[in-house]
């Protein structure tokens, strides 16, 4: 079945095409990791599935192209050059380098006027680059510069599959595309409508944002029209709420891949992560990587799960794309519409919450009320 899908994934999914190139990468764990005996498992595991990836697409494609990475370590690290290489060509990179564009790219470190040079270089050879792209890897390229540029300037169809394991293929790949596609875009329309929204779970979180001229995307799972971008498995709505406007509070049940002994709290001020309490182990990890970066305690993203096959909580890929629960992400939002850039973007999942939409005349919508849709879903 696991092959099965896989071939899913080239026809259904990203519609890809015999004439075309694809790049199908994973991550390692690199030398300066802690890598636990079942982390190594897990991560040996997909490192295998990307290969099987890799093999099941030269069926579909006429060039696939497999690469491996150490691992950067964060979800929204940018990827190392000899990736970029395989993704746009190495002329393009040249180029970058020899402008000093790159290193900053990589670093996070890009101001506007860097990051229109390189658009324009990398738009002048956007032929060289790869038509579609299965990202295997342990750590998301989701939001980063290296997906942005290869689904907004060369077309590129990209799958974003961070952290994925074989039980997801009799789950959330196990769905009806064409009812999750309707689903998540009705969803979609409503949360268009907003300038606001109200968040509270039985658990204590309770917070609020303007979300007022930012763009609402659906992640559907269908990638194949040209510069189509999404997870796999898919099932979200997603948009990023406006900076410094998040106030309220987020009581974390669950780290991305594992329940938590205790709770941990996010104290938000002015669209910021002010605090965190709690005595896990993952907060003083969270503090920690919080410290590093003033942009890292951004609140990032809001997300709707909307795929009926997701179970999983103790996996990040897909309990975010439960049906009725949301999931809010701190860090980098740069890719999809916001303005804060930092090599962090981390989600947090939460259950049975009251979402309610605040529209322009302050007039308010209930969408779901203790994880359940209202009206006709």
């Amino acid at each position: 079945m696991v092959t099965a899908v896989f071939r899913n994934i080239f026809r259904v999914n990203l519609g890809v095409r015999k004439k075309e190139t694809c790049l199908v990468f994973t991550d390692i764990p690199s030398r300066e990791e802690e890598v636990g005996p079942y982390e190594a498992e897990r991560r040996s595991r997909l490192r295998c599935l990307a290969f099987l990836a890799s093999e099941v697409g030269k069926g579909f494609a006429r060039d696939v192209l497999y690469h491996e990475y150490a691992a950067t370590g964060s979800h929204g690290a940018e990827p190392p050059a000899e990736l970029w290489e395989k993704a746009f060509g190495k002329r393009t990179v040249a180029a970058l380098d020899r402008k000093g564009l790159l290193a900053r790219l990589l670093g996070k470190k890009a101001g506007i006027a860097d990051l229109e040079q390189a658009a324009s270089i990398i738009g002048r050879r956007k032929d060289d680059a790869v038509d579609a792209v299965v990202a295997l890897s342990n750590f998301s390229t989701s939001h980063t510069r290296f997906r942005d540029f290869l689904t907004r300037i060369c077309g590129t169809r990209y799958a974003s599959m961070p952290l994925f394991e074989v039980s997801m293929v009799e789950g959330p790949m196990n769905v009806d595309w064409k009812e999750l596609s309707w689903t998540t875009r009705k969803i979609a329309r409503r949360m268009g409508s907003a300038e606001g929204v109200e968040i509270s779970t039985p658990d204590g979180t309770k917070i609020s944002f303007s979300v007022k001229g930012r763009k609402v995307l659906a992640d559907t799972g269908i990638l194949t029209k040209p510069g189509s971008f999404g997870n796999l498995p898919a099932g979200e709505v997603f948009l990023a709420p406006l900076e410094g406007t998040a106030r309220g509070k987020l009581v974390l049940r669950w780290a991305p891949t594992r329940e938590l002994k205790s709770p941990v709290t996010l104290i938000v001020r002015d669209g910021l992560v002010r605090e965190v309490l709690g005595d896990e182990e993952f907060a003083g990890q969270l503090r920690k990587k919080l410290a590093e970066r003033q942009e890292n305690r951004n609140i990032a993203e809001l997300g709707i799960g909307t795929n009926s096959m997701a179970k999983r909580p103790d996996n990040i890929l897909e309990s975010e794309k439960i049906r009725g629960t949301i999931h809010i992400a701190l860090g980098d939002n740069s890719s999809f519409g916001g303005k804060v850039e930092t090599p962090f973007h981390q989600d947090f999942v939460f259950f049975r919450p009251t979402v309610v939409l605040v529209g322009k005349d302050r007039g308010k919508t209930v969408l779901m009320r203790r994880g359940r849709f209202q009206g006709d879903l």
